[in-house]
């Protein structure tokens, strides 16, 4: 019998192992970072955004050593300063693996700023840079085009991946470190950018609207679902490697009822190969289904009181399959409110990544919150739509 490893993973970037399908995504997005080309990639949350940029990145650590390859999270980033410093660590580590030579590199391009080094008994850990925040205010260029001078010099490339990017507008209300980062950044000939973030109608506006400054600064790559066919494919697969059988139609049961979402599908298919002590049946999906829910009820708990009744109620009208949101029928009906509040609220479920919208409908984007939600206010059926028109 195979040896048993767990074989599905969610709730953490996707190991080699266990990542599946993405080969058109890693491909185009491998291309455009060696080529030269920045690439802004947009998807809803749990979608796979940061397994599929970290098995790049991988990829490239193998079949392009020479290459400084930077990652870099801003979910804590509390400042323009704790940016500008993580920034520059990053960018400094990645350009060698001796700690001498991080030194040597900032006393050779930092020419305004005088930064305070501190290395501790582990260097690639207990690296820190800080800046002194006048000096920082008015010379921060010099930390923006590090990487391109490193690079430029030792006739290298960077690769600089930045996670949670929306967080920029946290911390930079009036939008001048944006405009920095951009004026800086397009000038430069031997780095490229992996700029991408889990909010999704905020990630859209900084790069889709032409009033911002990032606004055509790159391939802007949507991350679509993962086709059913290449789910379920994967899933026999896993089960198999690990000496357990599930069949065609189980597997696609997985994929189908979880709406290909990557981390429901993951943590599916989770539950019912641990259940499953030769091979899975549709009665194990269905306990494994139950576990899924429950795991998640606390979240989901939390999501519906954040809600308003208006917006419940627009939820129910919806689940329901009314085709017509903003009629007076509907709005009578359901307690919608007026139809400025229908519109109104549409809007901000959109905006909060509650719901993707089409032209004239718009769908739940949790499908198990979806399972939960209809189960709680007594809902049948297992689909969404509805036309604010």
């Amino acid at each position: 019998m195979a040896k048993r490893t767990i074989p599905f993973v969610y709730g953490s970037t996707v190991s080699a192992e266990a990542y599946t399908n993405r080969e058109n995504e890693s491909l185009r997005l491998k291309s455009n970072l060696v080529g030269g080309i920045s690439t802004l990639l947009i998807s809803p949350r749990r979608w796979g955004k940061s397994s599929l940029v970290e098995k790049v990145l991988l990829d490239l650590e193998q079949e392009e050593p020479d290459m400084f390859l930077v990652s870099l999270d801003m979910f804590s980033v509390a400042d323009e300063k704790e940016f500008l410093e993580l920034y520059a660590r990053k960018v400094i580590t990645a350009s060698s693996n001796i700690w001498e030579e991080w030194l040597t590199t900032v006393k050779k391009y930092f020419k305004r700023l005088t930064p305070k080094l501190t290395v501790g008994v582990n260097p690639k850990v207990d690296f820190t840079i800080t800046f002194d925040l006048s000096d920082l205010e008015q010379h921060k260029d010099e930390i923006l085009n590090l990487p391109e001078l490193i690079a430029k010099e030792k006739r290298s490339r960077y690769i600089i991946c930045i996670d949670e990017f929306q967080q920029l507008r946290d911390i930079d209300v009036n939008f001048q470190l944006e405009k920095r980062m951009r004026a800086v950044w397009q000038r430069q000939k031997n780095v490229s950018y992996c700029l991408y973030g889990s909010k999704r109608h905020m990630m859209n506006d900084i790069f889709s609207n032409a009033s911002n400054a990032f606004y055509k600064f790159g391939d802007l790559m949507f991350l679509p679902r993962i086709a059913g066919e290449k789910w379920v494919e994967f899933i026999i697969k896993q089960f198999k490697k690990t000496g357990k059988l599930i069949g065609k139609q189980e597997a696609t049961l997985i994929s189908d009822s979880m709406k290909n979402h990557s981390w429901y599908v993951q943590q599916l298919s989770h539950y019912a190969w641990t259940m499953t002590t030769d091979k899975c049946t549709a009665e194990i999906i269905a306990l494994a289904t139950e576990q899924v829910i429950q795991s998640n009820t606390p979240l989901f708990q939390r999501e519906i009181e954040l809600l308003n009744q208006s917006q419940i109620n627009l939820i129910k009208a919806a689940l329901n399959g009314e085709k017509q949101l903003s009629s007076k029928a509907t709005i009578d009906k359901y307690k919608l409110g007026t139809s400025a509040l229908v519109v109104k609220n549409r809007r901000l479920l959109y905006e909060a990544d509650f719901i993707d919208v089409n032209e004239n409908s718009f769908e739940l984007m949790d499908p198990v919150f979806e399972i939960y939600f209809r189960r709680l206010y007594r809902i049948g059926g297992n689909t969404i739509s509805g036309s604010t028109q």
